[in-house]
């Protein structure tokens, strides 16, 4: 679908006056669903962050399954925080803490809800092909020519890059790699090119992402700690999410989404398909997880 980013709302007498010329009622927004839900809710979804748009493109299509009107708004997270504070958006599903997000729920946190972590596998990783004879970040140093000392990563300005410059290279004796910063596309393409041709590689990554349903990967240990530890990815909602969804925000607390499934989402939307309209992979993939998804909603 084409997501629409958030724009500062209009003023509240203009839009009442172009109701009331055209003869319309703001009554449909408010009709509630026999589960006592209101049944037009608002998804904001973080821009260019596939593990969120993933699980919103998953929820509109549960929801509007049992009648909800569903709209998804993409914009960054400090505008998408702000926006549950004041009630604009009822509800986000990429929150990362208790790290990356924490300045804004030190923020908003009175008047925005958590409703609990769906996923607690969210972490930067330096991945290497499945077959690469080394497990650890440790083991990378004394193996360099298995890799001929390089180390592919993303662009050149992400919290990825720096933790990798910053620690990962001189805690783990790798000063004298070549590290490569370029882009993301970039890395999965010599990524996919290395697997392919069942060469040694190494790569910064970071879960969850597609290319571990794609690639035969698997992440180094980081005994050290210089990657820091995994992360929740939590639902939030504005402050009366409850009052006004009882039943979603039951579902919400409930939810669940392991890697190994969300990666098969993500690679499904974002390398298999050749399409932003998501709708149509999105509905294969419930079909093809039909149990799963049947259980959302229980």
């Amino acid at each position: 679908m084409q997501y629409r980013t958030k724009i500062a709302t209009t003023i509240a007498a203009g839009a009442a006056a172009t109701l009331a010329i055209s003869g319309c009622s703001a009554g449909a927004a408010d009709e509630t669903l026999e589960n006592g839900d209101k049944q037009a809710v608002t998804i904001a979804v973080f821009s260019g962050w596939d593990e969120g748009i993933a699980a919103s493109e998953l929820w509109k299509a549960v929801l509007e399954e049992q009648g909800y009107d569903v709209t998804l708004e993409e914009a960054e997270p400090a505008p998408v925080f702000s926006g549950l504070s004041t009630g604009d958006y009822d509800l986000t599903l990429d929150v990362w803490l208790p790290t990356t997000h924490a300045s804004y729920i030190e923020k908003f946190g009175d008047d925005v809800v958590d409703l609990g972590a769906w996923n607690t596998d969210a972490k930067l990783t330096i991945a290497v092909n499945e077959d690469a004879p080394v497990d650890s970040l440790e083991d990378l140093a004394a193996n360099a020519d298995l890799f001929d000392s390089r180390l592919v990563g993303i662009d050149p300005g992400a919290g990825l890059t720096e933790a990798t410059q910053d620690k990962v290279i001189p805690e783990y004796g790798l000063d004298d790699w070549e590290f490569l910063t370029s882009g993301t596309p970039a890395m999965l393409s010599e990524l996919k090119a290395a697997t392919d041709a069942g060469e040694n590689i190494a790569v910064t990554l970071w879960r969850p992402h597609w290319a571990y349903d794609a690639f035969p990967i698997k992440d180094l240990e980081d005994p050290k700690g210089a990657l820091g530890d995994a992360e929740g990815i939590h639902s939030f909602g504005k402050a009366d999410l409850a009052d006004e969804y009882p039943t979603l925000a039951g579902w919400l607390k409930d939810f669940d989404f392991d890697s190994e499934r969300l990666f098969s989402l993500e690679n499904a939307m974002f390398n298999e398909g050749d399409s932003k309209d998501y709708a149509p992979v999105v509905k294969q993939w419930i079909s093809d997880n039909q149990e799963y998804v049947d259980s959302l909603t229980k």
